[in-house]
């Protein structure tokens, strides 16, 4: 089907509508992937490990970063993610950073609050997703800026990789250093990978909640932060590879094509969404989003990313007088969010 990249990165919603009609599962020529738009086709897809994985040498992260959880699947991918998923239950998670939470959100507040104004995805929401990812990830030690410095070269490398390009020095050093900090060769793609999420995608959700809600002058209540991320999910889309020649909502799909599930589509659904262009922060079933994606490679921080969310969020429209000062929507092919988001206060 004819898209533009353009108008999947400006506003993707209309096309994905449309799509999501008369064709779900769609060729599009300027992604040069099958596009899965409707939600029962993307869960199948990202249930079904064998039929449609993500173990497969085009996958860009892996080229820069090595084999990991998000370039695994089967027991492979069950031995890289055990380690980790202890301390992301929900149980964990609210015991030992609730109150790292708050005590960040509340120090980076302070350092704007008396200025009546300020920039809260790069200087806020930013800041707090490193801060709380680092610690996490036992990287305190090595501090945010430095975490920070590695993000940005290996997110820079897997984007050229992606244009096709090569890996950068950049990013190799990077990941060297990485692995010295980690201490074990075998777990340090696994910390890259839930680093860049940890920081990409938990800017993005506050981002986007802060947007949503000060545009609809809807209150910080979890459902209404929920609805936000049915919207518009921080990661738009996830990526799989066919193992096989397969049939899906019509498109016969050949065995090493790119199927991409389109998050954004999905989550707008009428089969599940009534009027799903509308922000409802009531919504019933607004938990039914697939912003964390689903079955084996389901978010493994989503529970620190909605605490971070909670926290950020319901802090930022306490503030008196509140209001967006420039009313930019979020945006992004793959990663959606502001571009920046401004806000004043009394």
């Amino acid at each position: 089907m004819a898209v533009t990249l353009d108008e999947l990165e400006r506003d993707p919603h209309p096309a994905l509508a449309r799509m999501r009609v008369a064709e779900p599962v769609a060729w599009v020529e300027a992604l040069g992937a099958w596009l899965v738009t409707r939600r029962d086709l993307a869960l199948q897809v990202m249930r079904d490990d064998a039929t449609f994985t993500v173990d497969d040498p085009r996958f860009s992260t892996g080229q820069v970063v090595g084999r990991s959880m998000l370039t695994t699947d089967g027991a492979e991918h069950a031995a890289h993610r055990a380690p980790f998923a202890a301390p992301f239950r929900l149980a964990a998670v609210r015991e030992r950073f609730t109150a790292l939470v708050a005590e960040e959100t509340e120090r980076l507040l302070a350092a704007v609050r008396p200025a009546g104004e300020g920039e809260l995805r790069r200087g806020f929401a930013g800041p707090l997703a490193a801060r709380i990812v680092t610690d996490a990830l036992g990287l305190a030690n090595v501090g945010v800026d430095a975490v920070l410095g590695w993000y940005e070269a290996i997110v820079d490398a897997t984007t050229r990789v992606t244009a096709g390009e090569a890996v950068t020095e950049g990013a190799r050093a990077a990941v060297a250093e990485l692995r010295a900090a980690v201490g074990d060769d075998e777990r340090a793609s696994d910390v890259a990978v839930l680093l860049f999420g940890g920081i990409e995608t938990t800017e993005g959700m506050i981002a986007n909640a802060i947007w949503h809600l000060l545009t609809h002058g809807a209150p910080a209540t979890p459902d209404a932060i929920e609805e936000s991320l049915r919207l518009e999910p921080a990661a738009a889309t996830v990526d799989r590879y066919a193992t096989r020649d397969v049939e899906l909502g019509g498109a016969r799909i050949a065995a090493a094509d790119l199927v991409t599930v389109s998050i954004a589509g999905a989550n707008r659904d009428p089969a599940v969404f009534p009027d799903p262009n509308r922000f409802d922060p009531t919504r019933a079933n607004a938990r039914l989003h697939l912003a964390f994606a689903h079955g084996p490679h389901v978010c493994l921080g989503m529970h620190l990313a909605r605490l971070e969310a909670h926290t950020a969020v319901g802090a930022v429209l306490a503030l008196p007088g509140v209001r967006l000062a420039a009313p930019t929507a979020p945006r992004g092919l793959v990663f959606r969010k502001p571009p920046e988001l401004r806000v004043a206060w009394d």
